[in-house]
């Protein structure tokens, strides 16, 4: 009776789960788990890109300088190994979550009782990855569509005073020279109020600020905050230090 009903909850998390998982081209997997000290700790993480290629993925480190037909962080999923609390019990589960952080997957919790924590996390692991076989894992092709909710239209509030909304995507120009270090690229994520850029940690490495302009922004890097303007179909980041003017260029994928 167990196994049928594990097999029919197995099918269910097929069908829910199965055909977003397959709109991704690869996953990325930490090297270090939050919840443990070192990188790697007990091969946890070297257990994981084994299962996931076992089950069908192209999988990388997160520290790893990825090809540049992977540099779209939104054709990705970013894996991570959780731990829940369990009293004399390991008990691990594996999520997928997409370039906005949403969850795609989760799989079934894996548990086990041996003491020494090696052998539990690795048993408890491999179990978790019983649900995420049952995925049966193929690329389709078709890339996820992303939520942008950002328009490029002008509304006009009571007061009579013009309001421009966020430029689309699409009509933006991305600075992606032929030979780009996809370390040095940044990806582009819709805001309420304009654009964050982050990097391939990922990290949000500067806020963009829509303007009535559709390729300026007002641009927020740290403590620091200047403008991001597109001049000859490259971005620049443009700010004063000690009253000079500096001129970064970015390369930006929108």
């Amino acid at each position: 009776m167990k196994k049928i009903a594990v097999s029919i909850l197995l099918l269910f998390v097929t069908i829910s789960f199965g055909q977003t998982v397959n709109n991704y081209k690869a996953v990325i997997v930490p090297v270090k788990y939050e919840w443990l000290k070192i990188e790697n700790q007990y091969r946890l993480n070297t257990l994981t890109k084994f299962n996931l290629e076992k089950a069908g993925f192209t999988v990388f480190y997160n520290k790893e300088t990825l090809p540049i037909e992977y540099s779209n962080r939104c054709d990705l999923l970013f894996a991570n190994v959780e731990k829940e609390n369990g009293f004399l019990i390991s008990k691990l589960f594996i999520t997928l979550k997409d370039c906005n952080d949403r969850l795609v997957f989760k799989s079934e919790v894996g548990k086990s009782r041996d003491k020494d924590y090696k052998a539990a996390y690795n048993e408890a692991l491999n179990e978790a990855f019983k649900s995420v076989n049952a995925l049966k894992y193929k690329y389709s092709g078709v890339p996820e569509k992303q939520e942008n909710n950002q328009t490029n239209s002008v509304m006009v509030t009571q007061s009579g005073q013009k309001t421009v909304g966020s430029p689309d995507a699409s009509t933006l120009v991305s600075s992606l020279p032929t030979s780009v270090d996809s370390a040095d690229l940044l990806y582009a994520q819709p805001t309420a109020t304009g654009y964050q850029l982050i990097d391939k940690t990922p990290k949000v490495v500067m806020k963009l600020l829509k303007t009535s302009q559709q390729n300026s922004f007002i641009a927020i890097k740290g403590d620091i905050q200047g403008s991001l303007i597109l001049k000859e179909n490259q971005w620049y980041f443009e700010y004063y230090k000690n009253d000079v003017l500096v001129s970064e260029k970015i390369n930006v994928k929108f």
